[in-house]
């Protein structure tokens, strides 16, 4: 395995940071995010904006 990680995240909402996701990378090739690991990831940020909303 190797030792590269992705932090997907976004900012400026609310004034806050949310770490949406992290994870290693295993592919050796290509830099394309798989498609489950993007649908947990639109989940996250609609939660994240949500909880922003709600505050």
């Amino acid at each position: 395995m190797g030792d590269t990680y992705r932090a997907v995240y976004t900012v400026k909402i609310a004034e806050a940071v949310y770490v949406l996701h992290c994870f290693q990378k295993k592919s050796k090739q290509g830099i394309e995010t798989p498609k489950q690991e993007m649908s947990l990831i639109r989940e996250r940020l609609k939660a994240a904006q949500a909880h922003t909303k709600g505050a």
